[in-house]
């Protein structure tokens, strides 16, 4: 048995990162899986509470505690069977999920909750070093087919799932590579994609096919899909982006984070790119528009191309010192440095975007208008544009990383007549992830709206349960 007090005297130590000034200057990952000792010695420090909230705020209910328990004890293989039992893709979630684990974590309300997220990915590199990630092949195939469409993280646990249990499944990808977002929209230097590769060779070895280049609702119609497949899963994530409509928007300069970010993605790949289309940053003035992660994915993305100068946007104001226990279990507003400043960014918070300058059709600047945030006699935030204080920012190039209104409403969902809620997004509610359409389901992000990667793996392995209830009228996958 593990020191069951290790909380008390052993500090929290995170994993190691390549100091700045070596990282900005290539594309590979900087964050080192925490080495075995380390790992031990930080999972000894889990408490085991009688009620692990870590696993509530988890959403795909890992079984933080055991795995825990397992690498504390030098149990690895335990640990990763652990690990794997509800999530499909822990390599991924130890590299790109903010861990609201770690919020919920009971140790949070002293200031240093365990490294969960750390201790994911140490388990998850060590199976892989080991290889204990082994192709679950299904006992018995059943008939039906089932066609996923797109292949972010949502659809690709949703296909294993279902191949898993025997299904004859058939990834279809309208880009030339399989991955989505994992692909195209993650810089390298948080998901290497020899990473991705390694898991979509699992998942082809399970019997998963994968076609490439099918856009289903143009080049392929979802008549001809259900005709072919006794299900249907839409999972094509949320890819209409949150443009800003001000004084300037139409000039040359401004564009898309995730243009940007696939761009250079398709860079690092070694894609032959025609140099008119560059959109690279290097010694140019950038600004980012967007506090998000893809807004900080842009930013060191710049950083790497060589920009003389980047400055992220921010309109809500920088979080204040909090109590913890005022929000515990839930997150705490983050005080701490950006990684993105530390890198060389200038963050600005408070300020909202109002124009952008030209000079022959070209962004030359960005104009901001200061913001004052309060609250209304309801207890709601709201903003307000102060008077005179303004600011101009020299930019000869602008991303647009504000976050995604919808799925992409166009093509496929008009064409087939498919239901949408309030919001924009698919209409198919929990638990039956059923569309308007007998047969045809959806999950991710075209389901619920733009997320993390780990709530499109719980959605995916949601829906995998659902379909195979709907073909069998019962279903052995787990719902969580």
């Amino acid at each position: 048995m593990h020191d069951l007090y290790a909380f008390l005297h052993q500090p929290r130590r995170e994993a190691g990162r390549q100091p700045v000034q070596g990282r900005l200057r290539h594309w590979h990952e900087f964050l080192a899986p925490m080495p075995p000792a380390q790992a031990e010695t930080q999972a000894a420090r889990c408490m085991d509470c009688g009620t692990p909230w870590c696993h509530r705020y988890c959403p795909v209910h890992n079984l933080v505690p055991q795995w825990n328990e397992r690498v504390a004890e030098d149990d690895w293989q335990g640990a990763w069977a652990a690990l794997e039992a509800t999530n499909n893709f822990p390599e991924l979630t130890g590299r790109l999920c903010p861990a609201p684990c770690e919020d919920a974590c009971t140790l949070r309300l002293s200031g240093s909750p365990v490294t969960i997220r750390d201790l994911e990915l140490a388990i998850a590199e060590h199976a892989w070093q080991a290889g204990w990630v082994r192709p679950r092949r299904a006992r018995r195939r059943h008939f039906q087919r089932v066609l996923v469409v797109g292949s972010g993280p949502a659809g690709l646990a949703c296909a294993q799932q279902l191949a898993r249990v025997g299904y004859r499944v058939t990834v279809l990808e309208r880009d030339d590579r399989i991955g989505g977002l994992l692909r195209y929209g993650i810089p390298d230097f948080r998901l290497d994609k020899a990473i991705l590769d390694r898991r979509l060779a699992q998942l082809a070895a399970e019997g998963v096919r994968f076609r490439t280049g099918v856009d289903v609702g143009r080049g392929l119609g979802l008549d001809r899909l259900r005709r072919e497949g006794h299900a249907i899963v839409l999972a094509c994530g949320s890819r209409v982006p949150r443009d800003l409509h001000v004084p300037g928007r139409g000039l040359r300069g401004i564009h898309f984070a995730m243009d940007y970010l696939a761009w250079q993605n398709r860079r690092v790949a070694g894609d032959d790119l025609p140099r008119r289309r560059g959109l690279s940053a290097r010694g140019l003035d950038l600004v980012v528009i967007g506090g998000g992660d893809t807004g900080a994915d842009c930013v060191s993305t710049a950083l790497r191309q060589g920009a003389r100068s980047v400055t992220q946007i921010q309109y809500h104001e920088r979080p204040h010192p909090a109590d913890v226990s005022e929000y515990w279990p839930e997150p705490v507003p983050a005080v701490r440095r950006p990684e993105t400043e530390e890198e060389g960014c200038r963050h600005l918070w408070g300020w909202d975007t109002v124009a952008f300058e030209g000079h022959r059709g070209r962004v030359r600047a960005v104009r901001l208008q200061r913001l004052r945030w309060y609250q209304d006699d309801q207890g709601r935030w709201q903003r307000q544009r102060l008077p005179g204080r303004t600011l101009r920012l020299p930019a000869q190039r602008v991303l647009l990383a504000m976050g995604y209104a919808h799925p992409e409403h166009h093509g496929l969902v008009r064409q087939a007549g498919l239901a949408l809620d309030a919001r924009g997004n698919l209409a198919a509610p929990e638990p039956s992830f059923t569309t308007n359409l007998p047969g045809v389901f959806a999950c991710g992000d075209m389901r619920r709206g733009q997320s993390l990667v780990v709530w499109a793996i719980r959605e995916g392995r949601r829906c995998a349960h659902a379909v195979d209830s709907w073909l069998r009228g019962h279903s052995d996958l787990p719902y969580d």
